[in-house]
């Protein structure tokens, strides 16, 4: 019994000899099977793939396992020939992403293959533009960011385009890229626009696309102080002043109101302008008051410059002033005539030559002969051809715009002269200084040249005390 008992400590002891052994020896074993998987690292979702895996150099029969990874068995071959490809087909779902690989076993002897991670590449689908703030609309100065949102896809890039052109890096109006995002950091007018995006993948090079629609963005620009003027006019036997009120720049819709001394008179709101008009009562020379024009926006709140609404009837003195225009070499150009007005708002001007009235003007205010031209309202009355038939006597007369059968104010008669030759005041002067100082310079000259002449004479002259006679004068010119 002891032997016994002996023996089995014996064999106690062997066994983690034994199994060691046993694990060294499988593993020289199984050196001699070496498996290679191959297939694809990407995949589109409900797509079709296809690995392959051979253990070359195995005896047959080769028993193929294709696993995933955690252990999962997916599906198993055998090559009863060997040095022949096992193939596993399988058509790609959401849960088809992972690390894979497979098992070859022959002879007793298994190999383990390289491992390849397979990624499930899902299409964009129903592609949109979203924006903060929504809607895309916001003042000049502002930031905006525009998302290019998908409701499934994965491995996605984006491209954006802008009034249907893409965006890119050397777009003129600055954008920055992060991700599926588009940021304007600080817009401006140039921003405002359409815009879209397309989300797309690529795999084994074949690209899927999803677009979007387009979306609006608004730059809203900030409104400018605004300007008021007023006209006047006569219906039947009432006046009514037309005060115009209005922005140079800015967008709409914007309130506007109308203030007299302070207290509003009038409202209304523009959606399409910054343009607003209001009629109020009014009675020629009587001061209705200060007006003053308010806009507001939803973020803005400005008032103009006061006017006072009165209206001054024509009268008072008027005058005609005459001014002469010259090319750069002197020569009359035209003639400039200013009707001057003392007192009146609203005038309407008439000119009068030689007593006749000059022929009347357009619709565009510009008279019907081609040779002059009324400007400032019917106030300025140029003479762009002169000859001396333009010569004569010119006068203007003013009355209320409003009040066509209004009495007249008139001026005196002004003469505008024209000749062939016609030069100013400072030429003449200029002229006749040059004449004279020619003049003063010949007598000179003259009196000069008279008084060296006399000089001269009485140099060369001997006098009777040192002349000597004929006599005394030696033959051979030596005397004695």
């Amino acid at each position: 019994m002891h032997t016994i008992i002996m023996r089995n400590r014996q064999m106690l002891n062997l066994l983690p000899i034994l199994a060691v052994a046993s694990l060294i020896i499988r593993i020289c074993g199984s050196s001699s099977v070496l498996p290679v998987l191959t297939g694809p690292d990407m995949a589109y979702l409900g797509s079709r793939v296809v690995f392959q895996c051979i253990a070359p150099a195995s005896s047959p029969a080769v028993t193929y396992e294709f696993m995933r990874s955690g252990g999962v068995l997916v599906a198993t071959d055998i090559d009863l020939q060997g040095g022949q490809f096992a193939s596993f087909s399988m058509k790609v779902a959401a849960a088809s992403d992972g690390t894979y690989h497979c098992k070859a076993t022959a002879g007793g002897q298994t190999g383990v293959s390289n491992s390849i991670k397979l990624s499930v590449v899902t299409p964009a689908s129903n592609t949109r533009v979203t924006s903060d703030p929504f809607p895309p609309a916001a003042y000049e100065g502002s930031r905006i960011v525009l998302s290019c949102d998908v409701q499934m896809g994965s491995h996605l890039s984006y491209t954006w385009f802008f009034n249907r052109k893409e965006v890119t890096s050397s777009t003129s109006v600055p954008f920055h890229f992060t991700g599926n995002k588009l940021v304007m950091e600080s817009v401006t007018p140039q921003h405002a626009g359409h815009y879209s995006c397309n989300a797309w993948s690529t795999v084994n090079s074949i690209k899927r696309v999803s677009s979007s629609t387009e979306v609006q963005v608004t730059v809203k620009v900030y409104i400018s102080k605004p300007q008021i003027l007023f006209s006047f006019f006569k219906e039947g036997n009432s006046y009514y002043g037309n005060v115009t009120c209005w922005s140079s720049r800015g967008t709409p819709p914007a309130n506007f109101s109308l203030s007299l001394d302070g207290h509003e008179v009038g409202y209304v709101t523009k959606t399409d302008s910054l343009v607003a008009w209001f009629h109020i009562a009014m009675v020629p020379g009587v001061d209705m008051g200060v007006a003053q024009c308010l806009v507001k926006s939803e973020i803005q709140e400005m008032i103009s410059e006061p006017v006072t609404l009165e209206v001054v009837p024509a009268g008072g003195d008027v005058k005609v002033e005459v001014e002469y225009l010259y090319t750069a070499d002197s020569k009359l150009a035209a003639a400039k005539l200013n009707c001057q007005v003392s007192r009146g708002t609203f005038l309407y001007i008439s000119w009068l030559f030689n007593d006749s009235a000059l022929p009347s003007v357009d619709s565009l205010g510009q008279p019907i002969t081609s040779h002059n031209a009324l400007t400032n309202r019917g106030q300025t009355l140029v003479l762009s051809r002169l000859s001396p038939e333009e010569s004569g006597y010119y006068r203007c007369r003013a009355r209320d715009s409003f009040e066509d059968s209004g009495p007249w104010v008139e001026s005196a008669a002004q003469l505008v002269q024209v000749t062939e030759v016609c030069l100013s005041t400072i030429e003449g002067i200029t002229i006749a200084f040059c004449c004279f100082l020619f003049l003063m310079l010949a007598v000179g000259s003259a009196c000069w040249y008279k008084i060296s002449d006399k000089s001269v004479r009485a140099h060369i002259t001997p006098t009777n005390s040192e002349a000597l006679p004929l006599s005394e004068i030696p033959v051979g010119g030596q005397a004695r």
